[in-house]
């Protein structure tokens, strides 16, 4: 067995040994040993947001970290930075589920369609936030502690200045503007949407004071389905230079393109196809009158009366198709 070619009589005892169930373990070599490849498969994934609307988010939810990051850094006299670093589309129970503990919430109201979206921060980058509008350094760990009345108006202020950023990006693509509605210590004083509807939760890392934090944007497609148009359009999309609808037409003037003459289609059974013999009568589904189908590729364009042209056959178009498909 050594040139990898089995004789006769090895095939042979092969076969006997599977019979006894003695098959030896290592024939088929390393494909019988592979284990099966098993997937996971998520069925409380909804498909609500289409991949064009995802890569739109992604794309918005970028510009807005380059410009939060510059706007935060200004104003918390250190450096921050914010990149995006996950966008993950789940029911609103899910979303609530994967929102770490001890984070603050701010119920985002989006006008003039009057709806409501949520932004969820983790207590770190909050302190060290809060610390750094009162003129202390952030620290690399901030102390956690409950959030007293000051807090939470200098919270608010954090998130009004994030949600304006990101308000003149909602602005400029959806004509919608995103401000802060209302402030809270638990999810379960939130509720925007119900339990099942689908929600694209967009995840910011925040770096600031040797800190790593989360930010996270969560948009019920309820709170966007007014304008969700606006997000399924592609960016870049520009007017065509002047001449170039015409370059276009005329190039596509001279492509070839196969044109047939149809007269008619019916449908009948294998067994009469078979019995079929010359001079027997095969019966159309159209009438004689109506004359001949032109197509072009596989749609029908013109109605033809057949002819023929010297020794040629030919058509001569009686008028426009009323659109029948060809059979």
């Amino acid at each position: 067995m050594s040139s990898g070619v089995l004789d006769t009589e090895q095939i042979a005892a092969l076969v006997e040994a599977a019979r006894k169930g003695e098959l030896p373990a290592d024939v088929g070599g390393a494909a019988a040993r592979r284990p099966p490849r098993l997937r996971k498969v998520n069925f409380e994934r909804p498909t609500k947001f289409t991949p064009d609307q995802e890569r739109r988010f992604d794309r918005l939810m970028e510009a807005f970290c380059r410009t939060a990051s510059t706007r935060l850094s200004a104003e918390l006299r250190t450096p921050v930075e914010l990149e995006l670093i996950a966008s993950t589309q789940l029911t609103w129970s899910a979303t609530q589920a994967q929102v770490p503990d001890g984070s603050v919430c701010a119920i985002v109201a989006v006008t003039p369609i009057d709806t409501h979206m949520l932004m969820t921060a983790e207590l770190p980058f909050v302190l060290c936030a809060l610390e750094s509008l009162l003129g202390a350094p952030p620290q690399p760990v901030p102390r956690e502690r409950g959030l007293t009345d000051i807090d939470w108006a200098l919270g608010r202020r954090l998130f009004s200045s994030l949600l304006h950023q990101l308000s003149i990006i909602w602005q400029d693509v959806a004509g919608v503007q995103l401000e802060v509605a209302s402030m809270e210590s638990s999810l379960e004083n939130v509720q925007v949407a119900a339990l099942s509807e689908p929600t694209l939760t967009l995840t910011v890392e925040v770096r600031i004071g040797g800190t790593s934090s989360t930010l996270s944007l969560h948009v019920p497609y309820a709170a966007i389905a007014r304008v969700a148009g606006a997000f399924s359009q592609r960016d870049g999309a520009v007017e065509p230079e002047p001449g170039a609808v015409d370059a276009v037409d005329a190039a596509l003037r001279a492509v070839q393109i196969t044109m047939r003459a149809e007269v008619a289609g019916t449908l009948m059974t294998v067994e009469r196809l078979l019995a079929l013999e010359p001079g027997d009568v095969v019966v159309l589904d159209r009438l004689a009158a109506d004359g001949v189908t032109i197509f072009a590729d596989a749609f029908a364009v013109h109605r033809a009366k057949p002819g023929r042209s010297g020794a040629r056959r030919a058509v001569q178009i009686l008028g426009p198709s009323p659109g029948r498909s060809p059979s």
